[in-house]
């Protein structure tokens, strides 16, 4: 089976070159509508007329298909059997170019807090990693990326560190603690919480349900786009075992199945190679016909995930985002999660692409070369494909006796109530196989000078406070096992020894906490005013991993966007 039509029982928008023609020597066709295929031979059917050929590349335009079914189709619930439709051709359209309409919800800098009045913070996971790739592709251009676009948890765990690994899958990650003297503030601490996922050996790894959910609409006709996921999913194709299955299904005016589950890397790879751009977003649709295909596929025990490669562009369907996050949570509970993969500039909704895969309990990338295409669903496949835990919450209680203010840097979007750590229905980040987590606190020591002045009716410190002066911390943490439904909790706690024998961060945690200060800094955190980003280069130190080497000439560009006086062109660095 060469090709591939697609039709639905009233008309149907598909963005798939040369999709109303059949090549010599084809002894079937596909017919979908909905989320399954029904064959018909050539034999017993008249074969369709060829269509005039698309229009040049050169000319920028965006050939549309449209499909008229016929009225005797028979439709049975998800599955439809047709006669084969006539097709009609519209005349391309062209498409705009990009505008800046790109959209971000980013949270304000999280606030300082006294550890008498509020000793607990709780938090969820995050192991995105798409502000960091994102913001790499403003400064790339010369531009500093929007306040809004910038999570710094997300460039934190951009970046893998030295922890120690799990020896085996009784806990299913290790976590580490260490404590050093703050580059930026000689009266505070960093505390350093790593958590690192145990690794699958290939033939360890589940069988995988994958649906490419591919966003074929008019703005994903650029460079940056649509070529660029055929060149991501291709890629990650190549990476999955026999026993794997991919489906695809597009969308544009209309949803629609292009290619039904198989293993053969071959034929995905040549359907992913026939997609053209054009049409409108139905990104609603598409979604719900990707949901029906893994429900329709679904492997017990294995991954079953849809796989959502678009700029976001949620412009036809269903646009309202609570809407859509209704829907995917309401599968996420059925065991099907949702990966979204973000592409292109110019009407980017950034603030979509991260929030559904939030709360459709995947993870969220953005795609801005080949290479981070390779690095993202290649190198860390096993992380981003295969989850280990589910659910994962920190909570942490800093002894006042021992530290007066702290705050998390970052986490803002995934901070938690104190009582949802405990509370098994509240939905939380996911861990994938070989994936890191970090989560860094600055912190003052009781004596030291503080970002608030000392309250003049501060309450007496808790006698179970001072009891307890060589704990400085009580860390918790909870997670459930993929297939679980209850938490384990595991618990620790961090000596004050650690605050007192600090010294200034070293090696790996020095190049942590220079990413830490590089996404405060693009945040405008008043905290960091007085450290430049010429301090950070020096604090990154001289790296051999290509990925951090790239970091640090991210840091020095945006050292020669910005002055103290605000925006000036590329020469030099603070």
């Amino acid at each position: 089976m060469r090709f591939i039509h697609i039709c639905t029982a009233s008309a149907l928008a598909v963005a798939v070159a040369g999709c109303a023609s059949q090549s010599p020597g084809e002894d079937e066709r596909i017919v979908v509508t909905g989320s399954k295929a029904s064959r018909s031979d050539n034999n017993s059917q008249t074969a369709l007329p060829a269509l005039p050929p698309p229009p040049s590349p050169a000319l920028q335009t965006a050939p549309t298909y449209a499909a008229e079914a016929v009225a005797d189709g028979v439709v049975s619930g998800s599955r439809v059997k047709a006669v084969p439709p006539s097709y009609r051709y519209i005349p391309p359209v062209i498409v705009p170019g990009p505008t800046d309409r790109e959209r971000y919800d980013g949270e304000e800098v999280s606030p300082v807090k006294i550890a008498a009045a509020e000793p607990v913070s709780t938090f969820s996971v995050d192991v995105d990693t798409g502000a960091y790739a994102n913001s790499r592709r403003f400064l790339s251009q010369g531009q500093m990326p929007p306040k809004a676009a910038v999570r710094t948890e997300e460039f934190i765990n951009y970046f893998r560190y030295d922890y120690e690994r799990p020896l085996d899958r009784s806990q299913p990650f290790s976590v580490s603690f260490d404590a050093a003297r703050t580059p930026w503030n000689a009266d505070t601490r960093l505390i350093r919480i790593g958590l690192a996922g145990y690794d699958i050996e290939r033939d360890e790894r589940p069988p995988a349900n994958l649906v490419f959910l591919m966003d074929v609409s008019g703005s994903m006709n650029s460079p940056d786009k649509l070529p660029l996921v055929k060149t991501a999913l291709a890629g990650l194709a190549g990476e999955l075992q026999p026993r794997d299955t991919v489906s695809i299904v597009v969308y544009a005016g209309a949803a629609g199945l292009v290619l039904e589950p198989t293993s053969d890397t071959r034929a995905i790879r040549a359907a992913l190679d026939r997609l053209r751009a054009g049409g409108s977003t139905a990104g609603g649709a598409g979604l719900e016909l990707a949901y029906r295909i893994a429900e329709d596929n679904f492997i017990d025990g294995g991954v079953n995930r849809v796989i959502l490669a678009t700029d976001g562009d949620f412009n036809v369907g269903v646009q309202s985002r609570d809407a859509l996050i209704e829907m995917i949570e309401k599968k996420r509970d059925s065991g099907i999660t949702l990966t979204t993969l973000g592409f292109g500039t110019g009407n980017y909704n950034e603030a979509m692409m991260e929030q559904i895969a939030n709360h459709g309990n995947g993870n969220y990338a953005y795609i801005d070369s080949a290479l981070e295409a390779k690095k993202v669903l290649g190198d860390e496949m096993s992380s981003t494909l295969f989850t280990i835990a589910k659910d994962v919450k920190i909570q942490v209680e800093f002894n006042p006796a021992v530290i007066s203010q702290y705050r998390l840097i970052g986490y803002e979007n995934r901070a938690l109530r104190d009582e949802d750590f405990d509370n098994d229905a509240v939905d939380a980040g996911d861990i994938g196989a070989g994936h890191q987590v970090t989560a860094i606190y600055e912190v003052v020591p009781v004596g030291a000078k503080g970002w608030i002045a000392d309250r003049r009716y501060g309450d007496k410190l808790p006698a179970a406070a001072t009891s307890m002066i060589e704990e400085a911390a009580y860390v918790k943490l909870r997670y459930k096992l993929p297939d679980g439904d209850k938490s384990t909790l595991i618990d620790y706690v961090m000596p004050t020894s650690s605050l007192r024998n600090a010294s200034a961060p070293r090696g790996d945690f020095a190049f942590a906490t220079a990413v830490a200060g590089f996404g405060q800094k693009l945040r405008a955190d008043p905290l960091l005013e007085g450290f430049s980003y010429r301090d950070l280069v020096k604090l990154a130190g001289r790296q051999h991993n290509y990925w951090r080497q790239e970091f640090i000439k991210l840091a020095s560009l945006a050292g020669g966007l910005l002055d103290e006086d605000g925006p000036r062109t590329m020469q030099g660095g603070k």
